[in-house]
């Protein structure tokens, strides 16, 4: 079976000290190598800590990942994958309230719906349990980025991380 190689980032958003070392020993296990984090504080919730991690492997790499730090009390996280010319690229969120987003990413970063998702809104909708504007805003994590958004700016000597050029 051939491989396919593609790179990704890992957003810790929010982790108590305690956990750090474990969100690293976690990370690396997945990816096969030691992961040493630049932990910095985090201004959204005192005692915590937050990372970014560049990390290239296979497809499919940020979905076990995501699954090695799921479930963890205390852990805000994102991490994404790039997609290749044979995989979609992903998008993983995390809060312990909402649990796991994955959505879907085309080659410019846009989510992709799946028509089977969009048809499961619609008739939710119907239904009159929901609106369509809630489903569509679940559909593209919009709860997620919400709860997030908080913690994703990182303020004065945040690490500069350069993007990859796009092939």
């Amino acid at each position: 079976m051939t491989r396919t190689a593609t790179r990704g980032v890992l957003f810790i958003h929010s982790a108590p000290s305690a956990l750090c070392p474990h969100v690293e020993w976690a990370a690396g296990g997945v990816l096969g190598n030691a992961v040493n984090l630049e932990w910095t504080p985090q201004a959204a919730q005192a005692g915590t800590y937050r990372a970014e991690y560049s990390w290239a492997g296979d497809a499919g790499t940020a979905a076990a990942v995501a699954s090695a730090l799921r479930g963890w009390n205390q852990l805000r996280f994102e991490i994404t994958e790039d997609p290749t010319s044979s995989t979609e690229g992903a998008r993983f969120s995390y809060t312990p309230e909402l649990g796991v987003f994955h959505g879907v990413t085309g080659l410019h970063g846009d989510l992709m719906i799946p028509e089977d998702r969009l048809k499961a809104a619609v008739v939710r909708t119907a239904l009159g349990d929901t609106t369509l504007e809630l489903e569509i805003d679940k559909l593209l994590g919009k709860p997620w980025d919400d709860e997030l958004e908080p913690f994703r700016y990182a303020g004065d000597g945040a690490p500069v991380r350069w993007l990859h050029q796009v092939v």
